[in-house]
């Protein structure tokens, strides 16, 4: 049965019925949704409109959810029930083999002189994650729908394909225009008691150079201290083995590149030396290595209490480190769309905040294997 919206306006205790009209033309609702995609009910980054398929066809409408997973949006026109089925199928096999540098190509090319890193953080206010394209979803667009094509669409996803429907209805009352949506089926439905939309395939990850590391160090006036890091060369993590697991597991001759939360990278160096517990820790000054619990330091650090023993679980950890380009915490760096992570330390996958840190920094160009 096909579905129908209605729409009533409710005068003292008599409901009057909203006018369906008819939009001037469904490319209207194609501007409408590129200008305020959130009319699906999801924030989105529209990549492009009309798309250019390597065979030589077009998508309507191409966008980006805050987790990486492309949406392919296709209105339905006048197309015949398999056309718009067939077509909208057809567009998903091909944006599914799409990889990560595809992906940020074709964004490129779209948005112009805004790059896809900075647009992403624009839209949902963080940088893009490393996996893009883990889940695709495909949507015709329509302000009506014939029986056969929901009969089609409801058969496909109980085989998990990605594929809904999604109905406009354009009303008018009193001079005033509204648009009123619904689904064809719930987002989290699925006729095998599935989801159509789970993530079924590894996605699309940014390729490793196999040197560059993330490490976050929080600066803080009442814990540890970047003014210590930067004079005796170390980064340091604590209080959690889920907070220094990750710095421990950096390995000898790391690059490391080192973010402050909320400020921006400060520095670029080379890890020299093994992680060690804060009470066994050494230090470099003047070719000598001396333990950085002696040393007069700015920050303090987790450590067992007096009388206490210290541990590994809880116990700050540091990791010994030759600076190549260290600035304070003043002169952090930080441009819109570039990588950030709550781990104390991960794999630096992301292509733009490379070459931002190597322009920055004045480090010639980015290395990659």
């Amino acid at each position: 049965m096909p579905v129908e919206m209605g729409m009533w306006r409710i005068d003292g205790d008599t409901p009057k019925r909203l006018v369906t009209a008819t939009l001037p033309s469904e490319a209207t609702l194609e501007h409408y949704l590129e200008k305020d995609p959130s009319l699906l009910g999801e924030r989105l980054l529209v990549i492009g409109r009309q798309v250019h398929t390597p065979h030589g066809k077009f998508i309507d409408l191409l966008a980006i959810d805050g987790e990486g997973n492309l949406h392919v949006l296709e209105l339905k026109r006048d197309k015949t029930p398999r056309d718009v089925v067939a077509q909208v199928l057809d567009y998903g096999s091909w944006v599914s083999t799409l990889d990560r540098d595809s992906i940020i190509d074709i964004v490129n090319d779209h948005l112009g002189d805004v790059a896809f890193e900075a647009a992403f953080e624009e839209v949902f206010g963080t940088s893009p994650p490393d996996e893009l394209n883990a889940a695709l979803q495909l949507t015709i667009v329509a302000t009506d729908l014939d029986t056969s094509s929901e009969r089609i669409v409801t058969y496909l996803r109980t085989f998990g394909v990605p594929v809904n429907v999604v109905f406009f209805a354009y009303l008018e009352d009193d001079g005033r225009r509204y648009l009123a949506r619904t689904w064809l089926a719930r987002e989290d439905e699925s006729e095998t008691g599935g989801t159509a939309y789970a993530k079924t395939k590894k996605g699309k990850r940014a390729e490793w150079n196999g040197r560059d590391w993330f490490v976050s160090f929080g600066d803080d006036p009442v814990g540890r201290s970047w003014t210590d890091g930067l004079k005796y060369g170390f980064v340091s993590a604590g209080g959690d083995v889920w907070y220094s697991r990750s710095l421990r597991n950096l390995p000898l001759g790391a690059r490391v590149n080192v973010h402050i939360p909320a400020r921006g990278y400060v520095a670029v160096g080379e890890v020299v030396g093994r992680a060690e517990r804060f009470d066994r820790a050494r230090v470099n000054m003047d070719g000598v290595d001396v333990p950085l619990g002696d040393q007069p330091l700015a920050g303090t650090y987790l450590r067992a209490k007096p009388g206490e023993q210290e541990t590994d679980e809880v116990g700050e950890w540091v990791v010994p480190v030759r600076w190549h380009v260290p600035v304070s915490a003043e002169q952090a760096y930080w441009a819109k769309g570039m990588f950030a992570n709550q781990n104390s330390a991960c794999k630096l996958r992301q292509e733009f905040t490379l070459e931002r840190l190597a322009q920055h920094f004045g480090m010639g160009e980015v290395e990659a294997e």
